[in-house]
């Protein structure tokens, strides 16, 4: 980790790692936590692939659905590692994103569940400055918190 370039968050999930990583891969799923609430989400497309596409809409107000993301991945390990980037779009083209980032999501075993841990690349600092401010410790935190509620209720139940 670069700390003038990358962003971090962890957290233990009391769920097993299948459940979150099912949570992530599951459009139906991720449409529930995948943005903070109350803004709601529409998943137009989920390729959980090298290449594939990750598109999401989303609406703030409850009326039209709006672009959130338009993004590729670049590498899926099953249960344990998932990796996109802003920098392509979703048909692997150059992307004019607001943020260009690079995601990964890697999820271990933990005694009490799931260890998740998010690490978002930046180009240059200026970039890493910018998605700070607009509020990434809020906003990943705030759909981790779901992501985790989501998947521990399931648990329970």
């Amino acid at each position: 980790m670069n700390p003038d370039l990358d962003l971090t968050l962890h957290r233990v999930i009391r769920a097993p790692r299948g459940r979150v990583w099912n949570a992530w891969i599951d459009p139906g799923s991720l449409a529930r936590w995948w943005l903070p609430a109350p803004a709601r989400c529409r998943v137009e497309r989920l390729e959980v692939r090298p290449g594939g596409a990750f598109v999401t809409r989303m609406s703030v107000d409850g009326g039209e659905f709006v672009p959130h993301l338009d993004a590729c991945f670049v590498l899926a390990d099953d249960r344990e590692r998932l990796v996109f980037t802003t920098a392509l779009d979703s048909t692997r083209r150059p992307a004019a994103a607001d943020i260009l980032m690079t995601a990964e999501i890697t999820l271990r075993d933990h005694p009490d569940g799931t260890d998740y841990h998010v690490l978002v690349r930046h180009g240059d600092p200026a970039a890493r400055a910018r998605h700070e401010e607009l509020g990434f410790a809020h906003g990943w935190g705030a759909v981790t918190d779901q992501l985790a509620a989501l998947v521990e209720r399931e648990v329970r139940a």
